[in-house]
């Protein structure tokens, strides 16, 4: 038998001729799936013949270059621990930044008004609408996808999230009142998927949507390319023709002072700037992601347009 420290250091090594990114970080990750352990707290331990046997099979899928949180089930986002299934993409850890910037949007406005309503289109796993919904109390969240695959995805991870399996970190907001109560799931093409009766009521329209440009397609690595649905990645010809409709569409959607935010191609973000003020939206900047890229969109309805909530 061989320890699990070895049996780390000797997967690494496979990934790693495989062309794997981070073969280290991954072997941990897959001998930790196989076995329940994590080769670093217990590098003495053992693997057993049924362990050995599912490691085999992961490994071998990874060296496939098939994306490690499809292996292993799962994908840490913020405090959550979200299930991620085929045909569905993959969160990133830069989407954790504009999770973010809708938690702070909701939260001020909670703390404005008591309420708040956020909008999602594209939702995939769930990662944004339900990190809201995780880590702001007393905000209602609406979010979709075109994609039924995401849509189940979605759900499963909220019925774990009202179940408590899903929470990394303990949150008042996760469970007062129930999540359950607060976050409803469609499926549909961007806004078409809601109410038409939240026109006008939005306090954060916030989506990561497609937006490569399909001649991408061949620069990607496998993960990617081959396993993330195209249809959550490419907006067009253009790339950012989903990301324009949505910003055209914002001002009828969000409250006066309501905040539109969207994920871009960071190859675009002057282009979407300009769009936003075409659009009348106002206060209009970029937010940049991990390696300072500017990959977020920050917009928002004039606050003095005045139109009463319903």
């Amino acid at each position: 038998m061989t320890t699990l420290a070895r049996l780390a250091a000797d997967v690494a090594e496979r990934l790693a001729q495989a062309g794997v990114p981070s073969p280290e970080v991954d072997a941990r990750w897959l001998v930790h799936a196989a076995c329940g352990r994590d080769p670093r707290n217990a590098p003495e331990d053992e693997l057993s013949p049924d362990a050995a046997a599912r490691l085999e099979v992961m490994v071998a899928r990874r060296a496939a270059r098939e994306p490690l949180q499809l292996i292993v089930g799962s994908t840490a986002f913020r405090t959550l621990e979200l299930l991620c299934s085929p045909g569905v993409f993959v969160p990133r850890p830069e989407t954790e930044i504009l999770a973010g910037l809708a938690i702070d949007v909701a939260r001020t406005a909670v703390a404005a008004r008591g309420e708040a309503l956020v909008v999602e289109p594209c939702c995939g796993t769930g990662a944004i609408a339900l990190s809201v919904a995780a880590e702001v109390a007393d905000v209602q969240v609406r979010a979709a996808d075109i994609s039924a695959d995401a849509v189940r995805c979605a759900r499963a991870n909220l019925a774990a999230l009202q179940a408590g399996g899903a929470g990394r970190t303990s949150s008042a907001a996760a469970s007062s009142p129930a999540v359950g109560e607060r976050v409803q799931l469609f499926e549909g093409a961007l806004l078409g998927a809601f109410d038409d009766g939240l026109r006008g009521q939005v306090d954060v329209l916030v989506a990561n949507p497609p937006y490569l440009p399909a001649s991408d397609l061949d620069l990607l690595p496998p993960e990617v390319a081959h396993h993330d649905p195209h249809a959550a990645l490419f907006g067009g010809a253009v790339g950012h023709e989903v990301v324009d409709e949505l910003i055209l569409a914002a001002p009828s959607w969000l409250a006066p002072g309501g905040t539109l935010l969207l994920e871009l191609d960071v190859r675009r973000g002057e282009d979407a700037v300009a769009v936003a003020r075409r659009a009348g939206l106002v206060d209009v900047r970029l937010e940049t992601d991990l390696t300072g890229a500017p990959r977020f969109l920050v917009a928002h309805r004039d606050a003095r347009s005045a139109q009463p909530r319903r």
